[in-house]
């Protein structure tokens, strides 16, 4: 995706120089870039990838398998997220030399200084960005990337704005047009307009929540939400510091109905802090979200694989009865971790799931055992919630025998 991403953006660069005779015009960058950060903001905006993700599994299971295996692979649409990201900066970059140039040609009768210092501001706002998400950086100090990534975002989206202003301004002064026909007339302002509105939509649902713990062991906890009814295969954001720090989890349907909750494992400080000192109240922001279980609807028979604490996603997948699975959890002691409740979602979902307890026995040779499922249910796709290594190894392993096999790592 970030590939395809950054050869349509090479084409048009090819395409400005060719009707510009050998170089983009200022206005081009600009757009472009502009253009570009629409689309990397509509990929983290909620329903802009809900809908995407309604489009792309809406297709019959009549539909070749082939083709309902490439679209099953929607859920890394972070690629078009960082890709059109880090387009964007070059694109400025590009501007920004454009319009120095422009300055130190006509100092006094070009565009005005203000310009040229938006630019610069703009580009280090730009850059704090990238280093932040450099994928060693954004795992080593995930906070401190939040944190930059948010502020300099809202930062460079207000400078954008200024210098839109600026150029409008520096237009209506030196042309006949009217100041609201320089703006309107923009490309830019659209651009960055519907950025801004869906910037401001997420984080205009921020809420605060009543919240219920459920401690399920010295390493899990339960975490009830009544606020909503919450269907399937819906994902959603919390926090109890909304300006520094958010976490995602996969929603479970209440048994009545009636609310939802989430399960969260002991896997770094906020979540040895969440189990440690249950929360009273948390934070909520944006629309519910899909995931990668949402693309299970595509297949006729899956097999759903869940290491540890990986079972909490999987189990919204157990309250929907419209995909056939096969389950395999491997985990330490399921009772005592997880609780009773947990276990029973489980062999609700399916019967003859294999729990494979490892307190009591060897770890399980993963590829080996998700395979004996595979052929005796004969299921047309793998997915797999783990740490990166395990998918790494089963989606590697069940790929290199022809199987469709799914499992979000990194900026999936």
């Amino acid at each position: 995706m970030f590939a395809a991403i950054f050869t349509f953006n090479m084409i048009a660069l090819v395409v400005f120089m060719a009707k510009n005779k050998g170089s983009p015009t200022m206005a081009n960058a600009k757009n472009a870039c502009s253009a570009n950060i629409l689309a990397s903001i509509l990929m983290r905006q909620e329903n802009a990838v809900n809908l995407v993700y309604e489009l792309f599994t809406c297709v019959p299971h009549s539909l070749p398998l082939f083709i309902r295996k490439k679209l099953a692979k929607v859920y890394h649409y972070g690629g078009v997220h960082s890709g059109c990201g880090v387009a964007a900066v070059f694109w400025f970059v590009l501007y920004t030399v454009l319009a120095t140039i422009h300055f130190a040609q006509n100092p006094t009768h070009g565009l005005p200084v203000a310009n040229v210092v938006t630019c610069y501001f703009c580009v280090m706002m730009f850059i704090f960005i990238l280093a932040g998400a450099y994928p060693r950086i954004r795992i080593k100090f995930h906070d401190h990337f939040e944190a930059v990534h948010r502020f300099a975002g809202w930062s460079a989206l207000i400078t954008l704005w200024a210098q839109t202003f600026i150029i409008a301004v520096h237009t209506y002064n030196t042309t006949h047009v009217s100041l609201a026909h320089a703006i309107f007339t923009a490309p830019s302002f659209w651009f960055i307009g519907l950025s801004t509105c869906c910037t401001f939509f997420s984080w205009s649902r921020l809420r605060l929540r009543t919240v219920r713990a459920e401690v399920l062991s010295s390493h899990a906890t339960r975490l009830h939400f009544d606020y909503r009814n919450m269907p399937p295969f819906y994902g959603l954001k919390i926090s109890d510091r909304p300006m520094l720090e958010w976490h995602a989890f996969a929603t479970i349907p209440a048994a009545d109905g009636k609310g939802f909750s989430v399960v969260v494992s002991n896997a770094g400080d906020w979540t040895r802090k969440t189990i440690q000192n249950p929360p009273k109240k948390l934070w909520t922001r944006g629309y519910p979200l899909h995931g990668l279980l949402y693309t299970t609807r595509l297949f006729r028979q899956i097999v759903l694989v869940a290491t540890g604490s990986g079972i909490g996603p999987c189990l919204s997948l157990m309250h929907s009865n419209k995909t056939p699975r096969r389950i395999f959890w491997s985990t330490r002691d399921p009772v005592q971790t997880y609780g009773q409740g947990v276990v029973d979602t489980v062999l609700n979902a399916d019967s003859n799931a294999v729990i494979w307890n490892t307190s009591g026995r060897n770890y399980p040779d993963m590829v080996l055992e998700v395979w004996k499922l595979l052929v005796e249910c004969n299921a047309e796709a793998v997915f797999i919630i783990s740490n990166p290594k395990v998918t790494k190894k089963v989606v590697y392993g069940m790929e290199s025998r022809g199987v469709a096999a799914y499992g979000a790592i990194f900026d999936s």
